[in-house]
């Protein structure tokens, strides 16, 4: 019986291993009041021919529901449909990245703005490719948003 589990626990694990996901994020900060980083990582998404899928304005709900000083906290999920599909066709299981997503918060004074990044390291050389150019993007729009 314990030798059955720990043969599962070695399957699970060497999974791991095999199919990396994407642990790496990119963040840039900036002293521009929020909402002007907000309306630029907007302007960003769009000019990067993205639709915005939805936005979290958790910080303000909070703050809402009596939490006065609350800083705030916001999350735009964001997708190319031309895009989906070629992360699809080239992996079914890349689903788990969509929709690209950037987060906005405050901290120690800044303006933090924060996005995953597809993982590079796949055995599917395409797709790595793929997410390298993905990633790019990535970064431009969090860095248009962040400049001062």
């Amino acid at each position: 019986m314990k030798l059955g589990f720990i043969v599962a626990s070695l399957s699970v694990i060497a999974s791991c291993v095999v199919n990396p996901v994407a642990n790496s994020s990119y963040q840039m900060s900036t002293q521009k009041p929020y909402a002007d980083v907000l309306a630029e990582l907007e302007i960003a998404i769009t000019e990067h021919n993205f639709r915005i899928t939805g936005h979290s304005r958790v910080g303000k709900v909070i703050r809402e529901r009596g939490t006065k000083g609350f800083p705030e906290y916001d999350t735009i999920q964001f997708c190319n449909l031309t895009h989906a599909k070629t992360l699809l066709e080239l992996s079914p299981h890349a689903v788990e990245h969509m929709p690209c997503n950037v987060v906005t918060y405050e901290f120690q004074q800044q303006v933090i703005v924060k996005t995953k990044l597809l993982p590079t390291n796949t055995d599917n050389p395409k797709l790595n490719d793929f997410a390298e150019q993905m990633n790019q993007k990535l970064k431009e729009i969090v860095d248009f948003a962040a400049e001062e």
